[in-house]
């Protein structure tokens, strides 16, 4: 069984992050997050760092797009990552990346992929498209990264039923729970493959 060293991309508060972090200390998974990029300073990146976990931020909007590529593999590369997660971040990663981690990137959506995917389908937007077409059912997606939004394959996806009367908020809160747990058992899928 195969223990990554994960870096992990947030954009938020992280709570994907830190349900990972959490399953890898109870031993749910053997990984290890080693690593924590942001594109902007958030209140995600407080856990990782009370645990010692390094944290950077890394924004396109500061640097030069070489140096920005730089920094990145840099810190991927000093930590010896070999499983990026993205968990919550809003940015498309930099196509070398992608490349250089091919079949190595994991990207965790709200809905069930194919459907509600793409530029600009993220967070409530999400919910209240699926919502707004009367789907049955909703759920997460975890899948891997290529160069377009919520495109590759997918790893997992768990079925959440919508009730009558469900509105987008109701929505994202059941979504979120199953977002928390469906994340580290697809990293166990990935542990147990290797």
């Amino acid at each position: 069984m195969k223990s990554f060293s994960i870096a992990a991309y947030i954009s938020g508060s992280g709570s994907n992050l830190r349900a990972v972090i959490n399953s890898s200390l109870r031993g749910n998974i053997s990984s290890k997050v080693r690593l924590v990029i942001a594109n902007k300073v958030v209140s995600g990146l407080d856990y990782p760092k009370e645990l010692g976990i390094e944290t950077a931020v890394v924004s396109r909007e500061e640097m030069q797009r070489t140096e920005f590529l730089k920094v990145q593999i840099e810190l991927l590369e000093k930590h010896n990552i070999d499983l990026i997660i993205l968990a919550g971040f809003l940015k498309k990663l930099p196509l070398e990346i992608v490349e250089k981690y091919s079949g190595r990137i994991l990207n965790i959506h709200p809905a069930l992929l194919p459907k509600f995917g793409g530029k600009g389908m993220h967070g409530m937007a999400v919910h209240k498209a699926v919502v707004e077409a009367g789907e049955e059912f909703s759920g997460p997606t975890v899948h891997f990264v290529d160069g377009k939004y919520d495109n590759g394959e997918i790893l997992l996806q768990i079925k959440v039923r919508l009730i009558e009367g469900e509105t987008p908020e109701t929505l994202q809160k059941k979504v979120l729970e199953v977002e928390h747990k469906i994340y580290a058992e697809a990293i166990k899928l990935l542990e147990e493959r290797e």
